[in-house]
């Protein structure tokens, strides 16, 4: 029990270590537009992970999707992918959703909150958890534009290509993992889940201050 705490607390502290990355977190080829498909792919690989607020999303997402049924958590989780393509497709087009960043802040500060003080999110239902993936993806979605602005239809297909990916194996991952974990976890009030959640909550405070500063 001791143990899954450590592990529990590290990571929590791994994403809070990780803040200072806000600032810099949209832009995996160092501010520069992809300008060949690989290079598009390679940022559409990069940008969730090294985006703290959308890791700290995704990370907290497939722990709630490990809460409900798994034909429903694929969907809930695959929601939020392709709306998340659907709102890359809204920016580029120059279609705007109002104040990205902050509501972006917002889906990780909810997805945390949910994880840490919820005791069973079977209660939001499946239909609401698809719903609430879906409208946080088109958020997402329309943030990691920023990457590819400007760039060339190979660079941004290349791109979404590997946002995709990434999304779909770091979702579907966690909630494969927390679904092994919860069923081994032990009782006692800091259990993995409410650290990761109490963490995404923090990224969520930091990266909204820092929105609408």
């Amino acid at each position: 029990m001791e143990l899954r705490r450590g592990r529990a607390a590290a990571a929590a502290g791994a994403i809070v270590l990780g803040l200072p990355g806000l600032a810099h977190a949209h832009h995996a080829m160092g501010g520069a537009i992809p300008s060949t498909g690989w290079q598009g792919f390679v940022s559409g690989l990069a940008h969730p992970v090294i985006g703290i607020d959308h890791l700290a999303f995704l990370l907290a997402a497939g722990v709630l999707a490990a809460g409900v049924r798994r034909p429903v958590a694929v969907l809930a989780l695959l929601s939020f992918v392709v709306a998340g393509a659907a709102g890359t497709l809204l920016h580029l087009a120059g279609v705007g959703l109002g104040p990205v960043e902050a509501v972006v802040a917002l889906t990780a500060l909810s997805a945390g909150l949910v994880l840490a003080v919820a005791p069973d999110v079977r209660r939001i239902g499946g239909a609401g958890l698809v719903i609430a993936f879906a409208i946080a993806g088109l958020f997402h979605g329309h943030a990691y534009a920023e990457a590819v602005v400007g760039a060339q239809a190979g660079p941004i297909g290349a791109y979404l290509v590997g946002l995709a990916i990434v999304q779909a194996v770091l979702g579907l991952g966690v909630m494969e993992g927390a679904r092994r974990l919860t069923r081994q976890e032990a009782l006692g009030f800091l259990t993995p889940r409410r650290a990761l959640g109490a963490a995404a909550a923090v990224v969520g405070i930091v990266a909204l201050a820092g929105a609408v500063a």
